[in-house]
């Protein structure tokens, strides 16, 4: 089918199903600055990124994780919600958005005025200690590492998905990576690393929202994850129309009764035409 041909379909489902579940990705926010983790296949564009147990095992990998960061937040902290995330604003307060659900940590949905959000992977402007659970601005991180590792600080990179940057042959043997102040404990990004688990209540939460909608729409995800996938599979489960709006394969195509093939920002002047 033509773009034109599956846009019309959206909007047919976007009308029938008034109350949507939506459900967004990386692709979402790619318009402001924000790189994807994957390509249109939805294989890993760069190395998958780091794993819950090493993080916690591995001071390494600690290290690495850190410096990175340290080098990328500037850039990412700058980033600004765009047309997407300003048009599901408007969509939640003409009320067709019964909840809204992101796979990304960058906080922009909330930045641009929405609401009704359920962070599934967390925020990455918070940290969390994992011994005594203390929390602290990434804002506020960012100046101690900056301190401890001027080095480091000074360096320029490329921007990576998760809010550090691409050092692929730095040597990290010399990062110096703080401790809680409280206890001593290891300072963690309030996101869930894979191989982590998704906290049950905000779990059960998005899931008891979408059975209470009327369909659920995808934006800007693969949903390679399993933590996305899983809504499309519930759905589908209790017959919930799906539709989605990616440029690329998703895991889920079989599942989805309407796909357009495009970023969110390509369709939306077309959608705005009869679903204004």
């Amino acid at each position: 089918m033509s773009l034109s041909t599956d846009i019309e379909a959206l909007q047919g489902f976007l009308e029938r199903h008034p109350r949507l579940f939506v459900l967004t990705g990386a692709g979402i926010s790619v318009g402001s600055g924000i790189p994807e983790y994957r390509d249109g296949n939805g294989d890993w564009k760069r190395p998958a990124p780091v794993q819950y147990h090493d993080f916690v095992n591995k001071a390494v990998t600690r290290q690495r994780y850190w410096a990175r960061s340290l080098v990328g937040w500037p850039q990412f902290s700058r980033a600004r919600p765009n047309f997407c995330h300003h048009t599901l604003v408007e969509w939640e307060k003409a009320g067709r958005i019964a909840q809204l659900v992101t796979q990304n940590v960058d906080r922009l949905h909330q930045a641009a005025g929405s609401r009704e959000v359920i962070d599934l992977h967390g925020r990455i402007d918070q940290v969390v200690c994992l011994e005594c659970g203390c929390g602290l601005s990434r804002a506020k991180l960012q100046q101690e590492l900056a301190t401890l590792n001027p080095t480091f600080n000074a360096l320029q990179a490329e921007m990576a998905p998760d809010g550090d940057a691409y050092l692929d042959q730095a040597d990290f043997s010399n990062f110096t990576v703080p401790d809680c102040p409280n206890c001593g404990g290891l300072w963690k990004p309030d996101v869930v690393f894979f191989g982590e688990t998704i906290p049950r209540q905000r779990t059960e939460k998005a899931l008891d929202a979408m059975l209470g909608s009327d369909g659920l729409l995808i934006i800007g995800s693969s949903l390679m994850v399993y933590s996305g996938f899983r809504f499309c599979r519930l759905a589908a489960a209790q017959a919930l129309p799906i539709a989605a709006i990616n440029p690329g394969r998703t895991r889920a195509d079989d599942l989805i009764d309407v796909k357009v093939a495009s970023r969110f920002e390509e369709v939306i002047e077309a959608l705005q035409r009869r679903y204004p």
